[in-house]
């Protein structure tokens, strides 16, 4: 019988540098996503490109290859930091589509560029803030915009990890040409995004505070960063390269004047974590369930949030000059902030 129902489209993407996010997580979820589907792959690394396994895609060792490509309509950019700016200038003159991973720049100047290529070309442009695509952080923000929580006061997020030198081959997180920092630049932008969705509002200052403590590299393995938003609400991070895998370090508290909310292992790549709602009144912890069609992973969320704008011709939710502002907020925390020297 002739099925008369149109077939879903689905936007083709390519992934333009195959390290470990992108072969572990992205990958899948663009192979999985309702409406994306993985069409090309291309890495500098000919022998780890042809290992991922990806059947019927088209693998590339240069993005001209990637640009040429016809059924390549967005590009999924995990590429060291310094050739974000690059490349998304290439994609979008290219007419291609950005999904770049964080940080986008290294500088706002760099940002601008890209901004400014991808409105030039009408291509979409959106930084891979995978966080707030989490199922949990998803009901968090929806709670705090009914009032659940009351006037939130602080926001404090832990997020960590353990990164020695010798970590992979090419570590070129802690090279900082290529990554233009350490643990700072890295994780910082997930919180500094995160906590702007969840409270419906804007960073208005921001001091940091960066370490060189434990590992034996160039750039910082330990931040602690301080602002205020526009609201008043006081926000901390801590972010580190030198913490411990096996201590909790994955946390997101929010406190309110009608209820604390607590998130745990919820930061990072994977779905699940528990979030909870502690009463200001009675001191009662209730659990806020996630159901097992919400809590799906967060890059599978994130392609085909991004997928659907460019498919219905919708802008992305947030503007990418909000993201040339966060740059440029940690970029001038990192100049302005307390540098202590290495202990070594």
């Amino acid at each position: 019988m002739f099925d008369a129902k149109p077939r879903a489209r689905k936007l083709g993407w390519a992934v333009v540098g195959c390290g470990w996010v992108a072969r572990d997580y992205v990958i899948p979820a663009l192979q999985g996503a309702r409406n994306a589907r993985l069409v090309a792959l291309c890495d500098a690394n000919a022998e780890a490109l042809m290992r991922i396994p990806a059947d019927d895609v088209s693998r590339y060792t240069e993005l001209g290859s990637v640009l040429a490509d016809k059924d390549v309509q967005a590009v999924y950019i995990a590429t060291p930091n310094h050739l974000h700016a690059a490349m998304t200038e290439a994609c979008a003159a290219a007419g291609k589509h950005v999904l770049c991973e964080k940080p986008m720049a290294v500088t706002p100047r760099d940002g601008l560029r890209m901004v400014s290529a991808c409105q030039r070309a009408g291509v979409h442009y959106a930084t891979a803030f995978d966080q707030r695509h989490h199922a949990a952080h998803r009901k968090l923000r929806t709670l705090v915009k009914e009032g659940v929580l009351g006037t939130v006061t602080q926001a404090r997020i832990h997020y960590a990890c353990w990164l020695p030198a010798d970590w992979t081959p090419d570590n070129w997180r802690i090279d900082p040409e290529q990554a233009g920092g350490g643990a700072m630049i890295d994780l910082a932008p997930h919180g500094l995004d995160l906590l702007e969705v969840l409270l419906g509002d804007e960073w208005e200052s921001l001091t940091a505070m960066t370490q060189r403590r434990v590992h034996r590299y160039a750039v910082d393995d330990g931040a602690v960063l301080m602002g205020q938003f526009k609201s008043g609400t006081l926000g901390l991070l801590q972010v580190a390269y030198n913490c411990p895998d096996a201590y909790p370090r994955r946390t997101l508290e929010l406190i309110g004047t009608r209820a604390r909310a607590l998130a745990c292992k919820t930061m990072g790549q994977t779905p699940g974590g528990s979030l909870s709602l502690i009463d200001a009144k009675t001191g009662e912890e209730t659990w806020v369930p996630l159901s097992p069609e919400e809590d799906k992973s967060p890059f599978l969320n994130q392609v085909e949030a991004f997928s659907a704008c460019v498919l219905e011709g919708r802008p992305q939710p947030y503007a990418p000059e909000r993201d040339v502002r966060l740059v440029g907020l940690l970029t001038q925390a990192t100049q302005d902030g307390k540098a202590y020297p290495s202990c070594h």
